[in-house]
Order: structure tokens, then sequence, then C-alpha cells
């Protein structure tokens, strides 16, 4: 059902979101090595870090020595976080190959300056040093500059909009009535809303939830067509966040969602730690194309990048594709029937290493392993025929007695 989903456009934030809770030890070449493959993948939209204060971020403090030394690549959008103007003003330093400012675009390349705030207040303070009312005090400003510019369409939306480590479950209810009060200061402004967000950084995203969500808003605002959701994976949720993001919009909508290579990342202000992580990039593209959306990443780049942050942070990260490979649908990528026991994490690497991997494995099968169902894919042929002889009228498949129907 591919024509029943929304435009979906996807940025990696592994550089950013992933290096930020890791050791600010790691070199600056490191990082670039990642970041140029992650630049030969088909990843359209790249965060290459953050140009915030070491003193809350150290992991950043090198920024200005990355920037001068990494090579973009021609059409990738690279992009990084700035939490103020000063921020801003370093990043536009860099600006190209930096795309700095611009509103809020979901993807789409239409500016759309954007009214928002954390629903948890003592995140923002521990994660910004702000307080919910701080944020919310910006917005007579953005709308006046909006007005200013004769800017035609706007976004609602919030931070942590489902829950907090500290505050507890937010119902849809409260998110509800933050986008009220939002919209109907872009009403009295004569600008029209046409894009949402939800930002989850505490990972209490819920599928139901997303769902409910986007129900209650186009119910409400039918001209939203424009969403962008950033899903942490604290509880294991945000693919199947993502999954029900997409199902729940149609092909008049877009999407942007983010991910980071293996998962990992986390704020260290939430109380989660590494173990927040996010939707690993990998999982979320696999899923997307054998839901038959182009994203034009190659997978098998992907799981390359996958690791090599592990090689670089000396450890496993959280993503499945990257362990357990993608889902092998042509001939050349089937398993060997006579493969010997795969057991550890590093044997299941044969589905990109090859029989190298599980070389000198256990094989207490006393002969080969033959099957009527391979031979037939061998010779291009289906495995089952839904709507023709095979197995069904096989000797050995079991038929109805005589007389019977069978139904």
């Amino acid at each position: 059902m591919p024509g029943r989903y929304p435009k979906v456009s996807w940025t990696e934030q592994g550089l950013r979101e992933g290096m930020q809770i890791e050791d600010a030890n790691i070199s600056v070449d490191d990082k670039i090595r990642l970041l140029d493959a992650l630049g030969e993948t088909g990843l359209k939209a790249i965060v290459v870090g953050s140009f915030v204060s070491p003193r809350y971020t150290p992991q950043m403090a090198r920024m200005d020595e990355l920037m001068a030394k990494f090579k973009p690549r021609p059409g990738v959008t690279y992009t990084a976080l700035a939490l103020n103007e000063r921020g801003v003003e370093r990043a536009r330093a860099y600006s190209p190959p930096l795309t700095v400012g611009g509103g809020e675009e979901g993807g789409t390349g239409v500016r759309r300056p954007g009214l928002g705030a954390h629903m948890c207040d003592i995140f923002v303070r521990r994660n910004t040093n702000r307080s919910q009312m701080d944020e919310m005090s910006s917005w007579s400003r953005t709308i006046a500059r909006a007005m200013e510019q004769g800017v035609k369409e706007a976004s609602i939306g919030s931070n942590a909009s489902m829950g907090s480590n500290f505050l507890g479950d937010f119902p849809v209810d409260y998110y509800m009535a933050m986008l009220e009060h939002q919209h109907a200061l872009w009403d009295d402004a004569g600008i029209k809303v046409t894009q949402c967000s939800i930002g989850d950084p505490m990972g209490w995203c819920h599928p139901a939830k997303v769902e409910e969500i986007v129900y209650r808003v186009k119910e409400k605002w039918p001209e939203v067509t424009h969403w962008s959701g950033h899903y942490h994976n604290s509880r294991g949720m945000a693919v199947a966040s993502h999954f029900s993001h997409i199902r729940s919009l149609g092909p008049e909508d877009d999407l942007h969602l983010d991910g980071t290579i293996g998962g990992f990342g986390g704020c260290p202000y939430c109380g989660n730690g590494r173990a927040t992580g996010m939707a690993p990039t990998e999982d979320s593209i696999h899923m997307m194309e054998d839901m038959g959306i182009d994203t034009g990443v190659d997978l098998d780049k992907l799981i390359e990048c996958v690791w090599m942050a592990e090689e670089i942070l000396g450890r496993q990260l959280w993503g499945h594709v990257s362990r357990a490979g993608p889902r092998p649908k042509t001939l050349d990528k089937l398993y060997n029937i006579n493969a010997p026991f795969v057991e550890t994490l590093e044997q299941v690497k044969h589905f990109k290493l090859g029989p190298k991997a599980y070389e000198g494995g256990v094989y207490p099968w006393r002969e080969p392993i033959k099957s009527p169902y391979r031979d037939r894919i061998d010779k291009g042929l289906p495995a089952y025929e839904p709507n023709g002889s095979w197995p069904w009228n096989e000797p050995w498949f079991p038929k109805p007695s005589h007389g019977r129907s069978g139904s």
C-alpha cells in the first residue's frame, strides 16, 4: 500500500545525538571518518554536531576543527544544532556547507516559523538552563518577525510531548491544549498553521499515542499536512512510533523523521543517559523500504557505518539490522542451508562477510541438508504457489478425506 503513505524524509543524528553522550576524547579524525562514510550512503540530511557550550556538552568542544577538516558530499544537506544566537553565529561561519536557520521546514523546503515549548519545565531547565516560561516568552517575537517577513504558513508543536521522567505521563489532552494556545496566536496574526511537530527527548513515545495525536490534530485542523517526529528509544518504542506516524498519515502529507545509526545517543540531563538512545537509522530505513517507501539509502553501506561507529566507540550499539542483517530476499543473499551452527554475534556477520565468519563452527548433521523448496528457489521458482499446484497436490501433502469439502 505504498500509495497511501506520506512523503517521508530522514535526518541522520549520530554525530550530534549520538556523540553528545559519548566520550569527549573521541578524536575529530574518527568523527570525520564516520561523517564521510555517512555521506556515501545516500542519506540526504546529516547533522554534523552542535555549536553549544563545552561546559554543558564537552563532546562538542572541537566543532570548529571538525568543520575545518570534513569534506561535504554534494547533494547532502548538512546542519548543526545551535541553541542560542552565539551558536547560530558560529554555525554561520561554516555556511556553506552548513545550512543554517530557515525555520521549520519539515523536509519540504518551505519556511514555516514555529512556536514550541517543552511540556516538561524541569527537563528544559536541566537541558538548556532556561525555563518553559523562557521558551514561551520568545513566541511574540517569532510571530512579529513572521508578520514582518510576510510568512504565509506556520508550525506548532512541543517537546517532551508524551511524558517526562520528572513529571510523569502527559495525556494527549495536555499536548492538544498546548497546541490550541499556539494555534490561536497564529490565528490572531492571520498566519495559517500547516505543520505540527512531536518531540520526545526522554523516550515516552508510544505508537498508540502517536496515532491519537495525529488523528486529533487532523480532525481539528485538517489543513495541517506537514509533520515532524523526533522519538527516543528508552523503552523500545521509537521504531514502532515511526511506523504509527507513517501509517496515520496519507499521501497528501509529508513527514520528517530522524534517528541515529546503531540507535546510540541520549541526553545526560534526562536521567537515562546512553540508555535513552534513538530509533536506529538502519532499522527504520529497513522497515520503510519493506513498506515500499523508497529512501534512496544503501542499507549495506549504512551497516558498514554502524560497524565503524562500534569500532570507534569500542562497544556494540543498539540496532538490530546491523546485527542480524536485512531480510535476505534475493537468491544471492539467502543463507547457506548447510551453514554450521551460527551462535555468536561475530558468526552472524556472515550475512555480509560470507562463510569465513562462521568458519570452524559446529556441524552436527550427518548428511547435507536438502529441501525441495530451496531447489525451487534455486531454479527461480516461488517457494509456494498460492493459486497453483505446489505443494498442495504433492503426494506427501495432507488432503481431506473422500467426500469432504475440506473447507
